[in-house]
């Protein structure tokens, strides 16, 4: 099944030049993170979402929903392979939070995206779900800066034992003025059926953060916008936050239609 890429495009905010250049792919990228909001609903609610392409279309283009990064990632890497761009699939392990030596699982989908006449591939990812997500694509290349405002990224190499080179995303925290490593990877790359193993855990696995709690993160020109569990945080650009408690599940279900853009079926009662 191909993707309708008209419908995609549209439900982003970026219908129109299709043609395979870097600036669609910038364009693409912002408004998929600016388009769909990032969201654990399904795992929250006791299922594992289908990464088929028709569900992701159903749920994240026609559905008013978003997804978690093995929704987002798959739906971008069919539509940017429908533009005409070539894409490798990969994954990375999530630094951010990680103990001093903690070595985490590769558990987060990521992308790299050849843009012709570019001499080098481009990462790629709208489903990290995070205020340290990439707001454009930046170069696979060591030491490239990205001032994808208002926010700002790097990629250096991280020193291991492995025989491909280990790379590490970092962010720049404006209120501390220093980086923050968000995941590292190195380019081997992953399949389709990887990714169904790797989403099975994730949703269903009783010890994974995505099964337990609601987390939902929406990005727009002005803010961004996240909750957790039921704290609801707006960080302005200059990196001051505003957070409230809501007080029930109906408020959370409310913000989430209000300020997210998500809606749930009739009777969704969220746990917790």
């Amino acid at each position: 099944m191909s993707i309708d890429l008209h419908a995609y495009l549209t439900r982003i905010g970026r219908p129109g030049d299709t043609h395979p250049t870097l600036d669609v792919l910038r364009s693409v990228h912002r408004g998929h993170i600016e388009g769909i909001p990032f969201e654990n609903l399904d795992p929250v609610l006791g299922g594992a979402p289908s990464l088929a392409l028709a569900d992701l279309e159903a749920k994240l283009v026609h559905g008013a929903r978003g997804g978690y990064c093995y929704e987002h990632n798959t739906l971008l890497a069919a539509a940017l392979t429908a533009i005409g761009f070539r894409v490798t699939l990969l994954t990375a392990r999530v630094l951010v939070g990680a103990r001093e030596g903690e070595i985490r699982p590769r558990t987060h989908m990521l992308m790299l995206t050849e843009v012709p006449g570019e001499p080098v591939p481009y990462v790629t990812d709208v489903g990290f779900g995070s205020i340290g997500s990439l707001l454009e694509p930046i170069p696979l290349t060591a030491g490239a800066e990205l001032h994808d405002a208002p926010r700002r990224h790097r990629l250096v190499h991280e020193p291991h034992e492995g025989p491909l080179e280990l790379w590490k995303l970092q962010a720049y925290l404006r209120a501390e003025g220093e980086w923050e490593d968000q995941y590292s990877f190195t380019v081997e790359p992953f399949e389709a059926p990887d990714y169904e193993v790797i989403n099975w855990h994730i949703a269903t696995n009783p010890r994974s953060p995505f099964a337990r709690g609601v987390y939902v993160q929406r990005t727009t020109p002005d803010t961004h916008l996240s909750l957790t569990g039921r704290r609801f945080t707006e960080t302005a650009p200059d990196g001051s936050l505003t957070e409230r408690e809501l007080a029930d599940g109906s408020e959370v279900l409310k913000v989430l239609r209000d300020e997210f853009g998500i809606r749930l079926p009739e009777g969704t009662r969220l746990p917790g």
